[in-house]
């Protein structure tokens, strides 16, 4: 269970901040916002601010989305023929039109639509009692949805695609930003709940209570020189030369380790112990604990971080496999071990998958931030946007695309995890 809260929270918060990023640019550069929501499903909660931006809590707990005017697949449409009823404002403009048979309000008028226009021409027409009476319809106009959600239309001059290019750029750019900045933060907090930011460049270490290392005499503060015949400098080459050293190692067999004590050098002997498939010496990466360090060390953390998962997406295209990759089922599994091995865990997940989240956005896949980012530089190179039409036809097949390999991942980690 407890893996379980752990992974909503953590998949919540980094969809959430994601989002969060598009819904305040986009503000910023005149598009209407017109629903950001935390989790799927059935709306539970709902308040509309002065913008008419609607935020809703929904019921299942898992992400968020935000739905700007003219962004994507954000359209409203209305069969021909569809009941609707019309709610009027003082000057006789229609203030609300209702698509949804639960909400109902005595005082509208009940309308078959015929035809309607709510981007150029602000009118909806249709038939009042077998006659065929055309209304116009307010700028700033709402329409309940089938489901009950109350959303403004969608003018086109508040639609995405009327925005300044710059700020098209911004708010796509600006989730994976936010998400690159929640694991700054994150790795921040991280260096000061654990006392300290993590420095890979020693060969000091900490050593784990009860651990192998421990059994063996060498204590936090050591130096390790070397394991077996691998000289050891840093962090890097303990974890190379442990690698090393382990491959076909019998039960029971010790590894020769040199170590520095207060300055003076001797040779124990270190039994491995094998967690989850890997030797380990039962040591840990020393801290440097002065505040600059700490508020510095999340930063470093975090482009140590970025360094690794790019050197694995670098790794993923010249050698691609679905082991490489991971789904909900992954992170479900990496949030309950991080849930059973503590605070710092989850901290340290959270903020690697927030900058995972990031660095994936940023592909120039058409379906992803970075796929339409691709389109503003070049439409910033043509000086002139792409059709409408064509950037929709490349949106979906980045979708169907993405669709197939989440499809493909998860099924991948099912088959990994279960069987």
């Amino acid at each position: 269970m407890l893996g379980l809260l752990t992974f909503i929270i953590i998949f919540g918060i980094l969809v959430v901040v994601h989002e969060f990023g598009h819904l305040y640019f986009a503000k910023k550069s005149g598009i209407l916002v017109r629903e950001f929501a935390i989790g799927m499903g059935p709306k539970l909660f709902s308040h509309r601010d002065k913008e008419g931006t609607l935020y809703t809590i929904r019921s299942l707990p898992l992400g968020g989305y935000v739905r700007m005017a003219g962004w994507g697949e954000d359209k409203t449409e209305i069969k021909i023929g569809t009941p609707v009823t019309l709610t009027l404002n003082a000057q006789g403009l229609v203030k609300r039109i209702n698509l949804s048979k639960t909400k109902l309000d005595p005082t509208s008028l009940p309308m078959n639509v015929t035809a309607y226009d709510l981007e150029d021409q602000l009118m909806i027409k249709g038939l009042i009692l077998d006659q065929e009476q055309t209304y116009a319809v307010a700028h700033f106009a709402t329409i309940i949805e089938e489901d009950g959600t109350e959303v403004r239309i969608a003018p086109k001059d508040v639609q995405y695609q009327n925005a300044s290019l710059p700020g098209r750029m911004m708010t796509n750019f600006a989730g994976p930003m936010n998400n690159f900045i929640l694991g700054v933060i994150v790795f921040t907090i991280l260096a000061f709940v654990q006392g300290g930011a993590l420095d890979y460049k020693t060969n000091q270490v900490r050593v784990v209570d009860k651990g192998a290392a421990a059994q063996a005499g060498i204590q936090s503060n050591d130096r390790i020189l070397s394991v077996g015949k691998y000289q050891i400098s840093n962090w890097h080459d303990l974890t190379s030369a442990v690698d090393k050293a382990t491959k076909g190692l019998s039960a029971n067999e010790s590894l020769p380790v040199r170590i520095d004590h207060a300055g003076k050098q001797k040779e124990v002997l270190v039994k491995p112990q094998k967690v989850s498939g890997h030797y380990a010496l039962g040591v840990l990466v020393p801290l440097r604990t002065s505040l600059k360090d700490k508020l510095w060390g999340g930063v470093q953390m975090s482009v140590d971080g970025a360094l690794v998962i790019i050197r694995a997406l670098k790794n993923l295209v010249t050698g691609f496999s679905l082991n490489k990759l991971g789904g909900p089922v992954a992170i479900y599994q990496m949030s309950n071990q991080a849930a059973k091995n503590g605070i710092e865990s989850v901290l340290s997940l959270m903020a690697l998958l927030s900058i995972n989240l990031g660095i994936f956005n940023l592909i120039p896949i058409p379906a992803l931030d970075g796929g339409k980012i691709l389109m503003n530089i070049i439409e910033a190179i043509r000086r002139k946007p792409l059709k409408q039409e064509t950037e929709t036809y490349i949106t979906l097949a980045g979708v169907a695309i993405m669709l197939v390999l989440m499809v493909a991942v998860t099924w991948n980690d099912i088959m990994r995890a279960f069987f």
